[in-house]
Parts: C-alpha cells; structure tokens; sequence
C-alpha cells in the first residue's frame, strides 16, 4: 500500500513538471525541483503520517525524479563497493566482498530506466532499443553499465563499480592479506626492475587493484602512459598520460579502439604503457612494445590459471586479423612477459593473489614457466588458504637473498 502511494504520489509530481502541462519549457533542473519539493511538502503534510515517514517518501520521489532513485544514498557510501539492479524490485550491493539484498526497489520499470537514461545522457552516451546496452564511466570515476530490453528479458538492468578516491597501498593489501610479505617484496622488485607483468583473474577478482598497488614503485621520472576502455586505473604519479577507448556515435562512426591508442601511445615517447585490460587484438600491439623497448608495462586480462592467461593471449594476437604461426606467437609470448600474477576472490569475499609464475623460455612449441609462489590450502579450505613460496630460485634475480629463494 506504501509502494502504491509512493508511485501515486510520484505520477503527480511528473504531471506537474511536465511542460505541456505548465508552458514553462526551459525551466531548469533547480527550479523544477524547488517546485517539486514545495509540491510534496504541502501534499505530505495533509497526510496523518509520521514526520520520518513523510521524509522517506519525499527524499525518494526527490532521488527518483533528480538524482538516482532508492540507489542514490549507496553511491556515496564508501563500504559499498558495487550495485547492482536487476530489475526494478531486485537491487544489490558488495560491502567487503560480498553481496547482500538491500530490501529496496524502483517505482516502477519507467523510474529505474529514467535513472540510467539520466546516468547516461551526463557522459554523453545513449541508450534505445537501437543500441541497447552501454559501458560509461560517471564523473566522480565509477563505472557503470546498462543493459535494457529487447536484449534484457527482465527488464532494465544496472551495474556501478565504484573505486576509492585513493587506491590501496601494497603494505593495505598485505593488511588485508591479499598476499605475504614475501611476495610483496618479489612483485616490488620486480617493478624496479622494469619486468612486464600480467595480472590474471576473474571479474571483480581485484586485478585493477593490484595493478594500482605494483605502479606506486614505479619511479617518477618515468613517462607512463595508460590505455583502458573505461579509465579505472589512478596512478598516484607526476608523468602519467590518461588514453581511454571512445565507442562509435549514434551513426557508428568515430570509434576509437585499445588497439589504436596502444599503437599511437608507442609515438608518445612511454617509459611503460599500462592496458587496463587486454581482450582483443591490441595484445599483438602491446606484446611487440614489450619487445621492443618498453620494459616495465603492465595489463590484466581475465582468465582462471596463468596458464590459461597465456593461453587467451595467443587467441588475443589471432584476432589481430594478422597471421602468424602459433610457434611464432608462443615466441613473442616467452620474450615479452616476464611474470603472471594470479588474483582470485574468494568465497569469504577476500581478493587474494593465488599464484605467482615467471616465465621462463621455450621449449620446442611450449611456453615453459615456474612457479615461485603458490596457494596452500589449509583445513582443507581454499578461502583458508596463504600464498607460500615454492623454495624455486627466481630467473631474473638469482643472487638477491629472498625468502622465495
């Protein structure tokens, strides 16, 4: 019954804002909303309701019509780290790596597509049944993507991944046990000495995270230059160049894709480029700039083993559109990565690195690797599990004393 009078309530509220209504059609958004809060304000106080309850109501028919509807309190709480709506009814969020129901819900399907349309239009993009679906990054750095019928069966579907304004630290990630201080020590090394480096994982498995950390050894005279589809990396360095991919506009011209900035960022004079994310033929681009010059570079890629993270990067380079035998991929690979990490979140919600792997050469056809760090089940749960060194010497520092050694 709430809910009813709350969409009742809401309908009025448009009526009255609406300019065919009212002729005043270039009302801007404040005065529309002084209107609407004079409008509720004199509705709710005929109501015998509580005073918290009437300020309930009014805060979200106010949120619904100028902000993000019953989202708009999570996107500034800083516990919540990711929402997602799956339909109007069916909202949730991630706090410290798991996700719980909120309990709360859009009006109606109208109110929840009005606030991704709104989320949206203030990046520039666009959403309708032409082009139903939309990955965007919102002012203040969250990303967001939208999908809505026809290709969304249950209605108009949203996900915010929000960042902190300051990214973790590697000695935080120790705190939170997303590795040892072993391992740390090796992957800070292994920056300063400019290896390249992959991050693997799955989605939300913390990849970006740790790639921010690993950057903070990079030294400040060094030129960086960073190349994402949307920009999540913040990089806490002087000499740091943003690239971020463009989609095509509304007549499907202008892209521009990662694989054109890798090959354009190679003409800016990088000390180390950084690839959010490798998925497609730019990691042709970015394995022939870690051949040629450009030791240090960093990406992440999806994917469950590094094993597998090799395995993707040789169908990555045959997507270039350029043919090359498997052999000479393999080659390429060998030569140009150094180190995989592997990241993994687990069932507790904690993002832990799980494997750390160097690359060590070929062998006929095969890529041949040797793992330094390895994860080590305890009670016989992979949540209680530590990252602990395999007593392998490392290929690139062989006379440092570690304890990995």
């Amino acid at each position: 019954m709430a809910a009813e009078f709350q969409r009742s309530l809401h309908q009025k509220v448009v009526s009255l804002l609406d300019p065919r209504n009212t002729g005043r059609i270039s009302e801007g958004e404040e005065s529309m909303r002084e209107r609407a809060e004079q409008y509720l304000r004199d509705e709710l106080d005929r109501m015998l309701l509580p005073e918290e309850e009437r300020e309930t109501v009014r805060r979200g028919i106010l949120d619904e019509l100028f902000a993000y509807g019953p989202i708009t309190p999570f996107l500034s709480d800083p516990v919540v780290t990711e929402i997602m709506v799956n339909g109007k009814n069916s909202i949730y969020v991630e706090k410290e790596g798991k996700l719980v129901p909120t309990g709360i819900a859009f009006l109606s399907d109208e109110t929840l597509r009005g606030t991704i349309d709104r989320m949206v239009s203030r990046v520039n993009r666009r959403l309708d049944e032409s082009s139903p679906y939309v990955d965007a990054r919102l002012p203040d750095g969250s990303r967001i993507n939208a999908i809505i019928p026809p290709v969304c069966l249950s209605g108009p579907c949203l996900t915010i991944r929000k960042f902190r304004k300051e990214p973790f630290s590697l000695e935080e990630l120790i705190g939170l046990r997303t590795l040892p201080q072993e391992a740390a020590d090796y992957l800070r090394e292994a920056v300063i000495r400019r290896m390249n480096i992959i991050v693997s994982g799955g989605t939300g498995s913390g990849k970006t995270t740790l790639l921010n950390a690993l950057s903070q050894f990079i030294p400040d005279e060094e030129r960086i230059v960073t190349i994402e589809d949307a920009a999540e990396i913040k990089l806490m360095k002087p000499h740091v160049i943003i690239l971020e991919a463009r989609p095509p506009n509304i007549e499907g011209t202008g892209s521009i894709s990662i694989r054109d900035l890798v090959r354009n960022s190679l003409r800016m004079r990088p000390d180390r480029i950084i690839v959010g994310e490798c998925r497609g033929g730019e990691a042709l681009d970015m394995l022939q700039a870690m051949n040629t010059g450009h030791d240090g570079s960093i990406t992440t890629g999806h994917a469950n083993t590094p094993r597998d993270m090799l395995r993707r990067l040789e169908t990555m380079v045959l997507l270039s559109g350029i043919e090359i035998p498997v052999k000479a991929i393999r080659e390429q690979i060998a030569s140009a990565i150094d180190i995989l990490v592997h990241v993994c979140r687990m069932g507790d919600g904690r993002r832990a690195v799980t494997s750390i792997t160097e690359v060590t050469g070929m062998s006929e056809s095969q890529i041949l690797l040797q793992e330094l760090f390895r994860w080590k089940e305890e009670r016989g749960s992979i949540r209680e599990g530590t990252l602990t060194g395999t007593g392998i010497p490392s290929k690139f520092f062989p006379c440092r004393e570690t304890a990995w050694a």
